[in-house]
């Protein structure tokens, strides 16, 4: 249980390419429940969890259950809309913090997003992105997992 705190940006060019090394890449699938409230299972890894999030994009509620596989595989079943497999690649930054890369795969890609969580909304507020981080898109509903499982993204968009 906690406060979600996360900006999220899409690369500029493909420098980012450079900072994952495939063995901090791990495999993630998730599907939804319901996408309001947004009700997520995911599998990370062989991690299973069901997940709670609150409204908001920069700031939110989030409550992650651990699960079982066999609960995962029932419950994936019976999600709306796609189910999101990406690659996401955790690369560190100074201050503690940690850039997520997801590279979204199936009728996704090419979609790439980066994301950074942050401990406290002053922190978040005060980041400075780096050089290959492009436009931001922490407000932008439809960059939200929830939305790309139900809409999907027009990859003319983001080439």
């Amino acid at each position: 249980m906690g406060i979600e705190i996360e900006r999220k940006w899409l690369p500029r060019g493909n420098a980012y390419q450079k900072l994952i090394r495939a063995e901090d890449v791990t495999r993630i699938e998730q599907g939804y429940l319901s996408t309001d409230p947004v009700i997520r299972v995911r599998k990370d890894g062989d991690l299973y969890y069901l997940t709670y999030k609150g409204k908001g994009l920069l700031e939110r509620e989030e409550y992650n259950l651990p699960l079982t596989k066999e609960a995962y595989d029932s419950l994936i079943k019976k999600c709306e809309g796609r189910v999101i497999r990406k690659d996401r690649a955790k690369v560190p930054l100074s201050g503690g913090l940690t850039l997520e890369i997801d590279v979204f795969l199936d009728d996704l890609a090419p979609l790439v997003m980066f994301e950074v969580e942050f401990p406290d909304r002053r922190t978040a507020e005060e980041f400075s992105p780096l050089h290959y981080f492009g436009e931001e898109v922490t407000g932008e509903a439809r960059y939200t997992n929830a939305y790309l499982s139900s809409t999907g993204i027009d990859v003319s968009e983001i080439l």
